[in-house]
């Protein structure tokens, strides 16, 4: 017994440690080899000092603690049994590692004699998510020749790592017996005695003080303001983009908002009509542009910046590199609404009005296109209209977040979550819920069908909801994205879009969610009357013909890229 008491023991510390650095929710996944975390866990959730959240699939557990990170911009703690389940945290690994979210891994193993020898559930562990963690802590088991400043220390240091954002990864093997230490006993350890005074503190182990280190004006932007300049703003949250439309608009410079910068677009649709030659031909002319934010969806804007040859400058708090177009340029590692302030704007006229012309035409001819229909496109272009008040979106990946981002038009400042930094379709109903549970507001997400059917379990995380929660499931019967793929139509379907002829009404009600599937626009409305004044899970399925949305898109940059300029 004195294994298991000094296991829990070596737990505590840990624990207390990551409660100290800010961690508010952990999630953990089932599993014998994990016990000392998940029962120091289990107390402090107890002492209400964290949230613990439960979840039966590792590959949705750390989805789920993607969604509370980037909802709260804070540390999400995981805690798995060794093996397999290990691995399956992988893709949001990645996913947290391109996308700055700050998640900790804590994942329990065999001690070091268990390894290569045939034991059970026994794999290589250090060093398994490769370069993508900020920092990977590989503890030896627990041991008292091993001083309690010393763990914190090398614990302090992992984390201290995490500053900036992404992913964390504590291996800590655990030697057996792994059950019936003696909790009343763990406290009072003597291999506690020196780190007494810190467990009765609500102090961090080691301090980096740092404050915000001063943003550097540029030394020519008093003459750079009175340019002729393009923004381009990707993802941001809340504090960055505040301001920053009244920035461009006085400077008199072209803006162009990705839909997940929060910002309603001043010149919505920009990846239909920069399809237009003759208007990306005059936009090509600015003299310089600046990217704020990362994650650009549009392929139009993409293709815009890799054609730009001027002045590019790139502001973002990350020091991630963000420009797959390897331009010359100028990046400042700031946050952006630090970086405004210190680059005041000069008012002047608006350089360009070809893009405002065309962007209100965009508007009207993408409503006749789409027409009254419910189907996908309908729903992106309108999707300002299913919003609650005071809610947040969560957008998933492949046609659908294209769609939203070219037709669709937000209310400012709308809350807007996405798992686009290696755009995979993994993991996306556990992500929403995540958001959901930490924002704990009426949440809404809209996803494809093959995403859906990829995360299936993740319905389990939807199951009780303290808030109006609504599932869309835009149903084409496939990939159809691969639509717009230039690829023979013989092996499209067989090899891409892979139709399954599924429905979703029996996954609804095998996990116990609502469902509905409304027809009509006026279908709809009543749904959602419902749905938003229930505390649960509503699951909507819209039937969309498989290459119905990507024909209205396809179709809309074809007639764009003819229109003639005040024609």
């Amino acid at each position: 017994m004195s294994v298991a008491l000094f296991n829990r023991v070596w737990a505590r510390v840990i624990l207390t440690a990551l409660a100290r650095q800010g961690v508010q929710h952990i999630c953990i996944a089932p599993g014998s080899r994990s016990t000392p975390l998940t029962l120091e866990a289990a107390r402090l959730e107890r002492e209400q000092r964290v949230r613990v959240h439960t979840h039966f699939d590792e590959r949705g557990l750390g989805f789920l603690a993607l969604g509370l990170a980037q909802a709260n911009n804070q540390s999400v703690a995981v805690i798995t049994t060794s093996g397999t389940a290990v691995a399956n945290l992988y893709p949001a690994v990645i996913e947290a590692s391109l996308t700055g979210a700050k998640l900790i891994v804590l994942s329990a193993d065999r001690p070091v004699e268990l390894l290569h020898c045939g034991a059970n559930q026994a794999i290589d562990q250090q060093g398994i998510f490769a370069q993508y963690p900020v920092a990977a802590l590989n503890l030896p088991r627990p041991s008292q020749a091993l001083s309690a400043q010393w763990l914190l220390s090398v614990l302090s240091d992992a984390l201290y790592q995490q500053q900036r954002g992404g992913v964390v990864h504590i291996n800590v093997p655990f030697a057996e017996p792994l059950y019936g230490a003696d909790e009343s006993a763990v406290s009072a350890h003597p291999w506690l005695e020196p780190i007494q005074p810190w467990l009765k503190s609500s102090q961090h182990w080691r301090m980096y003080p740092h404050g915000q280190s001063e943003v550097l004006v540029h030394e020519h932007w008093d003459e750079w303001r009175t340019k002729r300049g393009v923004i381009v703003a990707g993802k941001l949250n809340a504090r960055e983009r505040m301001g920053l439309a009244q920035w461009a608009q006085t400077l008199g410079w072209v803006m162009i908002s990705d839909i997940q910068s929060g910002i309603s677009a001043p010149l919505p649709h920009a990846d239909i009509w920069l399809a237009n030659d003759a208007v990306r031909e005059k936009l090509l002319q600015a003299d310089i542009v600046i990217q704020f934010g990362r994650q650009i969806i549009s392929k139009r804007v993409q293709q815009f910046l890799s054609e730009f040859q001027g002045e590019f400058w790139q502001v973002d708090a990350s020091d991630a590199a963000l420009d797959p177009h390897h331009h010359r340029a100028t990046r400042f590692v700031a946050p952006v609404h630090h970086w405004l302030r210190a680059h005041p704007p000069l008012r002047q006229r608006e350089w360009l009005l070809e893009p405002l012309a065309l962007s209100k035409f965009c508007r009207e001819f993408i409503s006749q296109q789409v027409g009254g229909k419910l189907n996908e496109a309908a729903l992106a272009h309108y999707v300002e209209r299913i919003l609650p008040r005071n809610g947040a979106l969560f957008l998933g990946n492949s046609l659908f977040v294209r769609l939203v981002d070219a037709l669709g038009f937000l209310p400012e400042d709308y809350p807007v979550f996405t798992n686009r930094g290696a755009s995979g379709i993994d993991g996306l109903i556990a992500t929403a819920a995540g958001i959901g549970r930490a924002k704990n507001q009426p949440l809404v997400a809209m996803l494809g069908d093959v995403s859906a059917l990829y995360d299936l379990n993740s319905l389990a995380l939807l199951r009780q909801v303290p808030q109006p929660t609504i599932l869309f499931v835009i149903n084409n019967n496939g990939g159809s994205i691969f639509n717009l793929l230039g690829v023979e139509q013989s092996v499209k379907e067989p090899f891409y879009r892979l139709p399954h002829g599924l429905e979703f009404a029996q996954a609804a009600a095998m996990f116990g969610l609502n469902y509905q599937r409304p027809y009509t626009w006026a279908d709809l409305n009543t749904v959602l009357k419902q749905a938003y004044a229930r505390k649960e899970t509503t699951l909507i399925e819209i039937k969309s013909a498989p290459s119905e949305g990507s024909d209205i898109y396809r179709n809309l940059l074809e007639q764009i890229a003819k229109a003639v300029i005040g024609g």
